[in-house]
Parts: structure tokens; C-alpha cells; sequence
């Protein structure tokens, strides 16, 4: 996995690289370094936007009003009577309720206090919505999430490490033919757009000796359309690991990113970092199962809009299952995670009585430390990928974010739930869902 860490195909265990989610100064680089510009085309996609790292002293929010003759005015009235001077204002339809309009608005730093009094007067006084502000993590800041599946584009290139710069103690940092090589695959995830082919590779006679299959090793666009048919996940190239809240992101909208290269042949049954061989034979096939499929997409859409330390807590969750989870299956445990699926000495170990088994119980799963570096001293086991399911959404109602969200798979966005005409829609979908299910019930009978 692209995003968070992997399993060696040997006892060997993990570097510490893979443990980068638990540093917070690094969590988060790639998407305060994106959202950084306000200005930049395509900022206003999202519902909600990421405070800036505020180097211009400006401070923005949105806010929508309902199409009536006087509403605009009224707002403007309120900072005017709190001496607050616009520095700059636009407008467009809204995009979630057809009877809207949204504005976006930037005010001068040193008018952020009286800002509050405006946001309370533009909800109470005028009934209107306002859906974030960017100022230094207060109250009312909503970190930046994707709202489009395009605009996973935005963040998928602002990887953390590895890409086509390899550590000092990477088996392929003296060998110069592998650098090169790559630097050719980080190029495919760099170039790579939402709904284009993914480049097919051909694999050199080195590469394929660390026998993936007999003949060739799978192409990416090849296991994505099958994945599609299946569950709806896709696969995206990506150059090297992502911060764990774009990863999580990406499920939320059923994509996958999964690097494209393979281990350095010197050493076969060891990988430093995520490559093919753990992403296709840990990962996709568990992709391919509805319940999976859907137990993923679950922890995504938690992620979105998530406070730091949620996102740490999430990232441990997933950790502790779709990396290293365990689950019943009758009177039987077995193991699901992808880190167990491609390591098979801690797919061993994991079975024994060595390790201490727990219950899934993500509110305390969220909390457990875990080693890096060997085989893991702790597992969790889910009673079933149901169960994991509901407990999930359970601890994903508890994060406090101001809203809720569900993906539209018509529209391939993210639907935030922060408005009754949202929830009309939404109660509205339902409905046309539940009246297909009794049809066929009556059919049954």
C-alpha cells in the first residue's frame, strides 16, 4: 500500500520508513503544501478547504445564501458594521442545493476576531450556510478534502519518500540501472491524470526473476478494469508514499494507489518499501470482495474533513486491519491484512500462540502502539467484515466534524450532508433503493 507500509516476503521485517503516519509534522506535508494558495485555479472545487499557511494574511471563507431579492446585501451589511473591508468577493451557483448561491471571500488577517461575530450574525440573523474558514485551526477550520474523484489529482503526486530518491540503505541505491528505472516509473505516476490508461510496462528479464508469475507480471490497467467489474475499486500509479490522510481519501472514493515498480532483484524476498508484488498480492484480491471493498471505502469517507488526530486514530485502525487484521471465519481465525497476506513468515507467526489476540474494537484498537521493525506483538480480530463495518461507522460518528458525507457513484463526488436539501436527496435515494428491494422480495415469493 502506497500510503502506509507493507510486508517483506520473507522474516525479515519492516523499515522504519514504513512508520511515517506516526510522525505528525510529516503526515500532513503534502496537503498543506498543496492548499497553501487560495488562489489557484481549481481551489474552490471542494466544500471545504484547508487553512493556508498563511503567509499573505488573508483570511477567507464561503458562506451560501438562498436566491432571494436584498440576501446579498444584508451579508455585506453585517461587515460593514463590523468595519470589515472585503478584499475580494465572488460568486456561483451552489452545488448543493439549486436554490443557493455560494460566495467566497477573503478579509485582511487583522479582521479574523471580528470575522466570528459576522459568521454567528450570517447564521442566526440570515439563516445562511457557512461552510468553513481558514484561520490558524479555530473552531469553524475544516481541513481540505477531495469532492471530485478528479481531484485526487491534486495531492497524488506529493509523496513523502521513496519515489525515484532511494534511502542510503535501499538495496538498489548503488545500482544505477535501477535508479533509472526508477525514475521511469515515478514519471508514469507523476504524468498520470484521473481516467487515463495506466501505462503498460514491460518488465525487464531482472525484474521478472523476483517470479511474481511464471511468464510476466500483471499490468496495472489490466487488474484495475477487472477491479472495477467487481467491487468498483480502481488502481492509480503512484511514485512513492503519500500522507496517510491523501490515502485514506482515495478510498473514500474507491481508488487504490498502488506503485508500479518492483523490488530490487538482489534481494527478492525483501522490499524496504511498498512495491507490485505486496500491492497485487496483498491488497487486490482482498479489493475484489464487496464486504472488503466496502469496509475500506468506510475508513475513507471517516478520513474526510477529519481533525489531525483523528486521522492518526484512523490510520491506526486501518493498520490493525487491512494491513494486519485478523477475522473469524466459523471456528477458525484467519488472516485478512495485506501486511500477513505478502509476508509469509508473519502470515505464520500470526497463527500461533506467540502473539496476543483482541477483539476489533476501534476505540481502543485506535489507541494501541505497534513496533515497526518485527513481527507485531498484538492483533486484532474482527468478528466478521460486517461487524468491522458498523463498529467502524460507529467510531467514525464520533469525529468532530460538522457534517457528514456519503460518495455518489453516479457522480463519482462526495456528498456532503450538511443541509436538508441534502438529506432530502439522500432520504429520496434511499427510498427508490428500498422499493427495488421489496420488489424483488415479492417476486421471491
Amino acid at each position: 500500500m502506497a500510503g502506509f507500509g507493507w510486508a517483506t516476503h520473507s522474516a525479515h521485517k519492516h523499515s522504519a520508513n514504513r512508520h511515517h503516519l506516526r510522525t505528525k509534522a510529516r503526515m500532513d506535508a503534502g496537503f498543506r503544501q498543496m492548499n497553501g494558495n487560495l488562489e489557484r485555479k481549481g481551489s474552490l472545487t471542494s466544500s471545504y478547504l484547508e487553512e493556508p499557511l498563511n503567509k499573505t494574511g488573508v483570511v477567507s471563507c464561503i458562506f451560501s445564501l438562498k436566491q432571494e431579492v436584498g440576501a446579498l446585501v444584508k451579508a455585506l451589511r453585517l461587515f460593514e458594521e463590523k468595519g470589515i473591508n472585503l478584499t475580494h468577493i465572488e460568486s456561483r451557483p451552489s452545488r448543493n442545493n439549486k436554490e443557493e448561491y455560494e460566495f467566497f471571500i477573503s478579509v485582511d488577517q487583522l479582521s479574523s476576531k471580528a470575522l466570528d461575530e459576522v459568521v454567528d450574525g450570517l447564521r442566526t440573523q440570515i439563516s445562511g450556510q457557512v461552510h468553513e474558514l481558514s484561520r490558524n485551526k479555530q473552531k469553524d477550520t475544516v481541513p481540505w478534502f477531495p469532492n471530485d474523484i478528479q481531484d485526487l489529482d491534486r495531492f497524488a503526486n506529493q509523496i513523502l519518500s521513496y519515489g525515484s530518491e532511494l534511502d542510503a540503505d535501499h538495496p538498489g541505491f548503488t545500482d544505477p540501472v535501477y535508479r533509472a528505472r526508477r525514475k521511469e516509473f515515478a514519471d508514469i505516476a507523476y504524468n498520470y491524470r484521473h481516467a487515463q490508461v495506466i501505462p503498460r510496462v514491460e518488465y525487464t528479464a531482472e525484474e521478472k526473476y523476483c517470479g511474481y508469475r511464471e511468464d510476466n507480471i500483471p499490468q496495472l490497467e489490466d487488474i484495475s478494469h477487472y477491479l472495477q467489474t467487481c467491487t468498483g475499486f480502481r488502481l492509480r500509479p503512484v511514485a512513492g508514499l503519500l500522507s496517510s490522510r491523501d490515502f485514506l481519501a482515495g478510498l473514500a472514493f474507491r481508488v487504490f494507489h498502488s506503485t508500479q515498480y518492483i523490488r530490487h532483484s538482489s534481494k527478492p524476498m525483501y522490499t524496504p518499501e511498498p512495491d507490485i508484488c505486496h500491492e497485487l498480492l496483498g491488497h487486490v484480491p482482498l479489493f475484489a470482495d464487496p464486504s472488503f471493498a466496502q469496509f475500506s471505502q468506510e475508513i475513507g469517507l471517516a478520513s474526510l474533513g477529519a481533525p489531525d488526530e483523528f486521522i492518526e486514530k484512523l490510520a491506526t485502525v486501518y493498520w490493525f486491519t487491512v494491513e494486519f487484521g485478523l477475522c473469524k471465519e466459523g471456528n477458525e481465525v484467519k488472516a485478512y491484512g495485506a501486511g500477513l497476506l505478502s509476508s509469509f513468515g508473519e502470515l505464520q507467526y500470526c497463527l500461533t500462540d506467540k502473539p496476543k489476540l483482541l477483539p476489533f474494537e476501534p476505540e481502543k484498537t485506535c489507541q494501541q502502539k505497534y513496533p515497526i521493525t518485527e513481527f507485531q506483538p498484538v492483533y486484532y480480530v474482527a468478528e466478521s467484515f460486517e461487524d468491522a463495518k458498523e463498529k467502524v461507522r460507529k467510531f467514525a460518528s464520533i469525529i468532530p466534524r460538522p457534517f457528514s458525507v456519503r460518495y455518489n457513484a453516479y457522480t463519482q463526488r462526495i456528498e456532503v450532508l450538511d443541509n436538508t436539501q441534502q438529506l432530502k436527496n439522500l432520504a429520496d435515494s434511499i427510498s427508490g433503493e428500498i422499493s427495488i428491494l421489496c420488489t424483488a422480495l415479492r417476486k421471491m415469493e
